[in-house]
């Protein structure tokens, strides 16, 4: 049954219509000024701790703005910056940063082997869905399901996630998804599948 759902999910990220999210991605480029101190002049974040959103699914980067405003998401750093934009222009800005181009970074090869394993199969004594199923092979995530890449991520932006998802911190996860699969993860094993994305392409 988990081998039939990971190729349903392939199928529809392979030969899915690509629902863009209905923005402009060149007057993207005039409202993100203040995005790009966290997550860089074109998307590719310096820093560790805030995501990359360069190359991310345009779907899912307008739905976590609208779940940060509507309060369903707390990103404290975030408090307020969206405010005064309007549904258009979150448009352009997810626009934006899906038409940038990632950049893929160095893991740490000690972790790979086993962030590869859980990556492409999960863990199975434990119930954990392989990432693969909904993030795709090569991190690219699903579109249409607001599914978001990976690939690339920081491992210290990434891990985090896995832990507020795991601790119920962050909870706009649909269905429960991810909640459901972090809390099973000890934080060794989310530490490996951090770094496998980081250099995943």
């Amino acid at each position: 049954m988990n081998k039939l759902l990971i190729s349903l999910l392939i199928s529809v990220g392979i030969t899915g219509v690509a629902h863009a999210a209905g923005g402009n991605a060149t007057a993207g480029a005039s409202k993100v000024a203040v995005c790009a101190a966290c997550h860089g002049a074109d998307g590719n974040s310096p820093m560790g701790a805030f995501p990359s959103l360069a190359g991310q699914n345009s779907r899912y980067l307008l739905k976590q703005m609208q779940d940060q405003l509507s309060g369903a998401r707390v990103i404290p750093e975030m408090t307020g910056l969206l405010n005064n934009l309007s549904d258009q222009d979150l448009r352009d800005i997810a626009a934006f940063y899906a038409n940038q181009r990632t950049t893929i970074g160095q893991a740490d090869a000690e972790l790979v082997e086993e962030g590869r394993r859980i990556y492409e199969g999960g863990i199975a004594d434990k119930g954990v869905s392989a990432c693969i199923a909904c993030h795709m092979p090569n991190g690219q995530g699903n579109n249409p399901a607001r599914f978001p890449a990976l690939s690339g991520q920081h491992p210290e932006y990434t891990l985090l996630q896995l832990q507020k998802f795991a601790s119920e911190d962050r909870a706009n996860d649909p269905n429960r998804m991810m909640r459901d699969i972090a809390v099973k993860m000890t934080e060794s094993e989310m530490r490996a599948v951090s770094q496998y994305i980081r250099g995943l392409y």
